[in-house]
């Protein structure tokens, strides 16, 4: 069904690269005026372009979603260019990965909280009253991740920061009931998927604050009952649907997209195909 989103304005952090340029590609070609909005002044205006070049509408806001002054000015342009606001989706994040958490330094926690979740906050703060005055409810789609309902060695910091946005995500939407206001809030949680955050992520092999690249489609072909990483925009397809109206009876729900690995351990027999349903290959 297209026009899925058509006349509704959605605000995507982290929106350059990654999921968060699948979802801006998605809801744009589903009818949204997208408010890209990323520290990446170079992939952000290409997106743009890009979004624009396929008929679609949508703008770039250099922002740190860290910065409470910007969020404020960031949503007041984007309500005074396209008349309102309707959805949030609050992708931006990092990862920091440690061999140990007696090894990760309070500067590096405090950098990954500040963009995991104090952003998430400023996010829904400056947002949501944008929301509410404009009097047609609205979604807010808050990207949490796998790591957000389980454990990762590594990962503490990165799981303390999406098990919070998973939480939440839970108390606004019953704030939201509450008032009546008619927003929705959710959180989706990728779990392995293939973007540019994995050649970010520091590994015990590269040695202490040093990058390796780490092959997600190898660490999904160990770790998933598919075998595979997941791709952006399969992760987008599930913000697309909670930013619907198709999901007007959903709210604090979280959306696992994963492979199927938060159903538990899968072996997979040797002589099974990796993609045995036709059209699933990629």
């Amino acid at each position: 069904m297209a026009g899925q989103v058509a006349g509704k304005v959605a605000l995507v952090t982290g929106g350059a690269s990654g999921i968060g340029a699948a979802v801006c590609e998605l809801l744009a070609r589903e009818g949204a005026s997208i408010a890209v909005t990323d520290v990446d002044e170079l992939r952000g205006p290409e997106l743009v372009a890009r979004i624009k070049k396929a008929g679609g509408e949508a703008t770039f806001w250099h922002q740190d979603v860290t910065s409470e002054a910007r969020w404020s000015e960031v949503v007041t342009e984007v309500v005074a260019r396209y008349g309102r606001l309707d959805i949030l989706v609050s992708n931006a994040g990092i990862g920091i990965g440690v061999p140990s958490i007696t090894q990760m330094t309070l500067e590096d926690w405090r950098r990954q909280t500040a963009i995991n979740l104090d952003g998430v906050f400023l996010s829904v703060k400056h947002c949501l009253p944008a929301m509410r005055k404009g009097g047609r409810g609205g979604s807010i789609v808050l990207m949490s991740s796998l790591a957000g309902l389980q454990g990762a060695q590594t990962l503490a910091g990165y799981c303390a920061t999406k098990g919070g946005v998973r939480l939440f995500a839970k108390a606004i939407a019953l704030e939201c009931a509450s008032f009546g206001d008619g927003v929705r809030v959710n959180s989706v949680h990728p779990g392995i998927i293939d973007t540019p955050i994995w050649g970010k992520i520091p590994t015990e092999a590269a040695g202490r604050g040093q990058n390796a690249p780490i092959d997600p489609d190898e660490r999904a072909r160990l770790a998933t009952p598919f075998g595979r990483a997941g791709h952006a925009m399969e992760i987008a397809q599930g913000v697309l649907y909670l930013a619907s109206d198709a999901s007007s009876y959903v709210t604090g729900m979280e959306l696992v997209i994963d492979g199927g690995m938060n159903a538990g351990r899968s072996l997979r027999l040797p002589d099974a195909p990796a993609h045995p349903i036709p059209g699933l290959a990629q």
